[in-house]
């Protein structure tokens, strides 16, 4: 099974061992990190430093022309990634021996939201969440779409990872996050995900929906929760939190307008893409589902890019789907945590990639190498080696 890593531009430059250790591991291609959320990571090999805090989302590389007077367009990186870092660990990686794709973050950024508030996702009690842009908003699509076409294809990619396109919710790890007190449960996220700014507002009324009843309505559902009732059951916990017919308009609302964006940024990068450019979208075959992993219908969204990368770190079971509505050609690329530090098994990997080949993944994705301890890597290095 081909094999990628996961890399940040920092834990390759100013380190010119890193693209050779990288390439023992075993792995044909590496995802390196294009447009990046804020982070604070490790880097416990490096020559230089041990911790890069990357305080807020940022293009990793010289952004182009086509942001001049725009006024949402990606913020520069600061000096944990200065001038064209994706560019510079790139060469390096690629002289390796390495074959290099981008990793690019789309709707998920703070500095956004922050700056320009209204973009930024409205639950049903007026809270904002500025981690979440809202991609219902035609400036905010617009942005996203023309960002995924620049940060993916970088001079030398040969194809391109896009993670967060679709919706973001309640569940992301904020700084210092507190808002564990309470089991909403997937029901209870669901609710908590759902946007009431203008342009959702307008959209729950094309599907029948009133969209100051729907607000009074989910915060009326979620009291019980707030009390301690469970919220959990899936889709069918959210019919009867909310209604079955009322759950059904807000989720093709949602479903339409994922879909919708998906599709154009797709085709916008593969325009900007020379012929034979990979696109995979890390991807959640439930489609209410939000975040990082965004939620899609399997068969649309292999019939649109040219794979998914499935989140594989609580099982393999997301991989199913995939594969029972995928095409032929389809990659379907199995994504392990290997950082045993933040719950990752590398220790189990050679079982886990046969686990995933036998229901039908045809690829590995491997989080992270950079973040990984001499440990990890070494088991890493040893289940590739079996594989």
């Amino acid at each position: 099974m081909k094999a990628s890593a996961f890399v940040y531009p920092w834990d390759v430059n100013g380190d010119p061992e890193a693209p050779a250790r990288i390439a023992r591991l075993g792995v044909a291609q590496v995802t390196l990190a294009a447009a990046y959320h804020s982070t604070r990571a490790l880097t416990p090999r490096h020559p230089r430093h041990r911790v890069v805090t990357a305080e807020h989302a940022a293009v990793l590389y010289p952004a182009g022309d086509r942001w001049k007077d725009r006024e949402l367009r990606p913020y520069p990186a600061g000096d944990w990634a200065p001038g064209d870092a994706f560019g510079e660990a790139a060469g390096a990686l690629a002289d390796a021996g390495l074959e290099v794709h981008t990793w690019v973050v789309l709707a998920h950024n703070s500095r956004l939201g922050a700056e320009h508030p209204d973009t930024s996702v409205v639950n049903a009690y007026g809270d904002r969440y500025p981690w979440a842009p809202c991609i219902a908003q035609s400036a905010t699509r617009a942005y996203l779409v023309d960002l995924a076409a620049e940060a993916a294809v970088r001079p030398g990619a040969r194809g391109t990872e896009l993670e967060s396109l679709g919706w973001y919710g309640l569940q992301h790890l904020h700084a210092h996050d507190k808002t564990g007190g309470v089991g909403l449960g997937d029901a209870g996220q669901y609710l908590m995900a759902l946007c009431f700014c203008p342009a959702c507002r307008e959209g729950y009324g094309r599907h029948g929906l009133d969209a100051g009843r729907l607000a009074a309505e989910v915060r009326a559902a979620l009291e019980p929760v707030w009390r301690g009732a469970p919220s959990d059951g899936g889709w069918t916990g959210v019919e009867k939190l909310l209604g079955a017919a009322t759950a059904a308009a807000t989720r093709a609302w949602r479903d339409e307008t994922a879909r919708s964006l998906q599709e154009a940024a797709v085709t916008a990068v593969r325009a900007a893409a020379p012929e034979g450019f990979q696109v995979l979208l890390h991807a959640d075959p439930v489609s209410y589902h939000c975040g990082a992993n965004a939620g899609v219908d399997p068969g649309h969204i292999l019939s649109v890019a040219d794979g998914v990368v499935v989140p594989c770190a609580g099982g393999t079971r997301l991989l199913t789907p995939f594969v029972e509505r995928g095409r032929a050609g389809a990659v379907v690329a199995a994504n392990f945590t290997v950082v045993s530090g933040m719950g990752g098994s590398p220790d189990t990997l050679a079982s886990d990639a046969a686990h995933a080949r036998a229901l039908g993944a045809t690829e590995l994705r491997l989080y992270h190498a950079g973040l990984a301890s001499d440990g990890d890597l070494e088991a890493v290095r040893s289940a590739l080696a079996g594989l």
